[in-house]
């Protein structure tokens, strides 16, 4: 039983890691800065999850798992919110977002 519950840990925590380094491609490849921001947000939330229910399953039904869903929980209520603030700054501030914007035919 305990091999099963450290694979389980395991493959959460690996698909975790792996959708960090997506993110961080992503991060990388996009031109524009809320495309950057767009999969950095949705990566990093998906990705902080997988690794907290991987530590969560290390750990079994215990007061640190209680934790651990609280703070995967703040952090979905949290990163998606923040992200957003930030693109509508940079779409209320920056000038040449036309220019950015346009579409390549």
């Amino acid at each position: 039983m305990e091999v099963l519950k450290y694979l389980i840990a395991m493959i959460l925590l690996l698909c975790g890691v792996g959708i960090a380094c997506i993110a961080t491609v992503g991060v990388f490849k996009f031109k524009y800065v809320l495309n950057r921001m767009h999969a950095a947000a949705m990566c990093d939330t998906l990705a902080l999850m997988f690794a907290l229910l991987g530590v969560a399953v290390i750990f079994g039904i215990s007061f640190t798992t209680l934790k651990l869903v609280i703070i995967i929980t703040m952090l979905w209520l949290a990163s998606p919110v923040s992200s957003h603030l930030i693109a509508r700054l940079e779409v209320a501030t920056n000038e040449e977002i036309e220019k950015e914007c346009e579409v390549e035919e």
